[in-house]
């Protein structure tokens, strides 16, 4: 079964929604270099519509052009491209094709295909809520940057159940930056205030 990875940039409050303003005066070399690990041996890259047309009005004009970051550009045009939509038009990207279907159900069957060991999911918030909800995300990789966005949409929406996670490694950075890598968890017990009391500070000493 593939692993699926969700890598997201984060502001402090929350909003995973990219604004330049907020995000790339704290982009450096080791922001760089988690970019670099989250696609590391990717199989598939999975996209909502919106983030797609941001990468596709993008990416081919850079590799294009030749630049510093044409050979991110590249791997990013050989890489196989799955993109939940309900258009049919060309998605006009080399190695970029439809995800038909019911969402669920198709990455459930991609998460099984053979060949397939890593998923990752950039941005693409409405589908990375989906994919929580249906419990099929593996890790959730989060630059979090010292900023308040204060408006803009957020990872998180209001509902039910709760998504208790596990902090699998972290990294603080020059910038401030953390990076934040969970995986689904369960909560450590069920404790209520009554059962925690002797922890509240000044306990010990009644």
């Amino acid at each position: 079964m593939a692993k699926l990875v969700s890598t997201l940039f984060t502001s402090l409050d929350g909003v995973v929604e990219i604004d330049p303003a907020w995000h790339f005066p704290y982009f450096d070399e080791n922001m760089g270099a988690v970019v670099d690990e989250d696609y590391t041996g990717v199989d598939v890259l999975l996209l909502g519509r919106v983030t797609y047309d941001s990468f596709a009005g993008a990416w081919p004009d850079r590799e294009s052009a030749g630049g510093e970051d044409a050979t991110f550009a590249a791997q990013l045009g050989d890489m196989r491209k799955l993109v939940a939509t309900r258009g049919d038009q060309d998605l006009g990207w080399r190695n970029a094709s439809a995800l038909r279907g019911d969402l669920i159900e198709a990455v459930t069957a991609l998460k099984a295909e053979p060949g397939v060991d890593k998923v990752l999911i950039p941005g693409s918030i409405s589908v990375v809520r989906q994919l929580l909800a249906a419990g099929l995300v593996d890790e959730l990789s989060l630059l979090v940057h010292p900023v308040a966005a204060r408006h803009g949409e957020r990872l998180f929406d209001e509902g039910e159940p709760i998504y208790p996670l596990a902090l699998l490694r972290s990294a603080v950075f020059p910038t401030g930056v953390v990076h934040l890598v969970y995986a689904p968890s369960e909560l450590p017990g069920d404790q209520t205030y009554d059962d925690i009391t002797d922890k509240v500070p000044g306990a010990a000493e009644s």
